[in-house]
């Protein structure tokens, strides 16, 4: 276990506002891989045009779709994930922002709030595709007042990646959804990833009690010492991997 440490005074308990620490602390480790990831997963940027007249500058980025993977919450019920069903498509392979400096500048006077969407985004690029779809049982959304424990996700694949007598059979539309899943092989796993927690052990806390629902000191010089140190813990999330079945593994696709 990988260990680092920082230290911090405040003049406030710890003792009795330890959550909220360890959630700020979690949420600047959390945005440490996110971006790590996006910036691994992103093609090296086009150079960007640019407009003499207005300094209008435009990216293009890849969304690289076609990974194969999607993330669940670590609280599913793996057991009931299931396979749905798989379609032609066509999917979005890159996104161009725009950024129109004086357009983004006068958008927050003409439009309150209108800002966020400075700069403008657009998908571009599609591409045939083929879409597989799982559904899952989760725990509800603490958002979702209906409590629903239902959840669908889904992955893609290039034409190429599938197998003529899977697409034919796609095409047809003629096989049981038993028999489709067979095509395609699920795994999951849970991956470690860092997470801040309290050093319980280079940490020192003040005395105190809440009155009145404010914390009161019983030395009001005192200050508390928080130690932070990263371990490794289990991810969140679950990660999903849906890949093709070879050809000389699969049996023949029968019909209705």
């Amino acid at each position: 276990m990988t260990t680092t440490q920082q230290q911090m005074t405040m003049p406030w308990s710890i003792s009795a506002r330890r959550p909220m620490i360890l959630a700020l602390v979690g949420m600047g480790l959390a945005a440490q891989p996110f971006f790590a990831e996006n910036r691994g997963n992103s093609s090296p940027q086009v150079p960007a045009a640019r407009s003499a007249e207005r300094g209008v500058k435009t990216q293009i980025k890849d969304l690289r779709p076609f990974t194969h993977f999607a993330s669940i919450p670590a609280t599913s019920n793996t057991g009931t994930i299931r396979f749905e069903r798989v379609k032609a498509t066509k999917v979005f392979t890159k996104v161009k922002s725009t950024m129109d400096p004086g357009y983004c500048d006068d958008l927050q006077f003409r439009d309150p709030g209108g800002s966020m969407y400075c700069p403008y985004t657009q998908d571009e690029a599609p591409a045939p595709a083929y879409e597989v779809t799982y559904s899952y049982k989760g725990e509800p959304l603490a958002s979702d007042e209906y409590g629903n424990r239902n959840f669908t996700f889904a992955v893609y694949f290039h034409p190429e990646e599938l197998p003529p007598a899977l697409r034919q059979a796609i095409s047809n539309r003629k096989v049981k959804r038993a028999e489709m899943a067979t095509y395609f092989n699920l795994t999951t796993s849970r991956l470690p990833v860092r997470a801040a927690v309290i050093d319980e052990g280079t940490s020192s806390f003040c005395d105190g009690n809440y009155m009145d629902g404010n914390w009161i000191q019983k030395d009001p010089k005192c200050q508390d010492k928080v130690s932070f140190k990263t371990v490794t813990v289990p991810s969140d999330y679950i990660t999903v991997q849906v890949d093709p079945v070879s050809p000389r593994r699969q049996e023949p696709v029968a019909s209705r």
